[in-house]
């Protein structure tokens, strides 16, 4: 069987001979340069979409901008980092820019890769979510391409930030379980692997912040944490340990929804009810928290204005590379649903 002999790309001079007009006056067109009148602009319009003409990314790259922004996710199948995402594309919906998205993989070598990926197609620019990355190179890339950094605690001169208050975020959840009468609070929290950037990063001023947050209650000898992952695996073997404890929780903090997940599924195992014996909280407030089904009680950090804010910063740093740096920090709030009642009467 013949193979489908492969179709040409469509060229600016295509669509110049289709116009009847110069490749300039595309080319003008395509720009939104000065010296083009509404007619002419009508019909490079409609030649356009009579062939299907797409600009190169590559030629646009030439000429100083692709119109790509590059935004890298730790991981994938954290719920958490989609919401950014739709932040992010719905703040570049009146623009011409296109986002593409890149795994951060696990570790700062494959990180390195992704982001070296990144510039190397010419990117316009680029969102790098919790990079693990140490400061100095953070600030190499930015010296190179537009960066703006979501959630490290990290100020530069040369990049912009977008953070969650931590340390208010534990603090709400702390707060909420001591006043439901709850004192023996344990916590699971992201191990870092990566020592260069470990007080930076959201994961571990959110441990902080819970610490803190017992100390100010004097549950300085209740303080009891897990060092797991934020994943579901890493939710359920955090919570499996905290109740091989000789002195169960009667409440279980996880750093992130998805490792909440996972503490249902290991209190349901032990043969324990949720919020009858042991009460459940996570931070991010994904979708699925709001499913009847789960109804788990969640610190919301506003991950869609996070995107958004992030965008913005971008397209400002885009156009004004000299521009002072801004960190922007929000404050979250708590949802309280189902899965968090005052401790049993033992």
């Amino acid at each position: 069987m013949a193979r489908p002999t492969p179709q040409r790309r469509v060229t600016i001079i295509d669509v110049a001979r289709h116009a009847e007009v110069s490749t300039t006056a595309v080319s003008k067109v395509l720009r939104n340069a000065y010296g083009t009148s509404p007619a002419m602009r009508e019909k490079v319009h409609r030649a356009i979409a009579d062939l299907g003409y797409r600009p190169s990314a590559a030629a646009r790259g030439l000429r100083g901008q692709t119109y790509t922004l590059g935004v890298m996710v730790p991981d994938i199948a954290n719920p958490f980092f989609p919401e950014i995402l739709n932040g992010v594309t719905a703040s570049l919906g009146n623009t011409d820019y296109q986002v593409l998205l890149a795994p951060g993989c696990a570790g700062e070598h494959a990180e390195a890769r992704t982001i070296e990926s990144m510039i190397d197609r010419s990117m316009d620019g680029i969102i790098l979510i919790a990079p693990v990355s140490p400061r100095a190179h953070l600030e190499h890339i930015a010296g190179i391409i537009p960066t703006v950094i979501v959630g490290r605690h990290a100020r530069s001169t040369i990049f912009d930030t977008v953070a969650d208050d931590d340390i208010a975020g534990a603090a709400l959840v702390v707060d909420h379980l001591v006043g439901l009468g709850h004192r023996r609070i344990a916590h699971i929290e992201h191990l870092e692997t990566e020592p260069s950037c470990i007080e930076e990063m959201p994961n571990m001023i959110r441990a902080e912040g819970y610490r803190l947050a017992m100390r100010g209650h004097g549950l300085d000898a209740e303080i009891d944490i897990a060092s797991k992952t934020y994943t579901r695996e890493g939710g359920y073997t955090g919570a499996r340990e905290l109740l091989n404890r000789k002195r169960l929780p009667t409440a279980i903090f996880a750093g992130a929804d998805i490792a909440a997940m996972g503490v249902l599924d290991a209190v349901a195992e032990a043969g324990l009810s949720v919020p009858g014996d042991i009460s459940v909280a996570g931070y991010d407030n994904t979708t699925f928290a709001a499913f009847s089904q789960v109804s788990l009680t969640s610190v919301d950090q506003a991950g869609w204005q996070i995107g958004a804010d992030a965008a913005r910063l971008l397209l400002e740093r885009i156009a004004d590379r000299t521009r002072r740096s801004a960190q922007v920090k929000l404050s979250p709030t708590l949802v309280v649903r189902n899965t968090t009642a005052p401790p049993p009467a033992r």
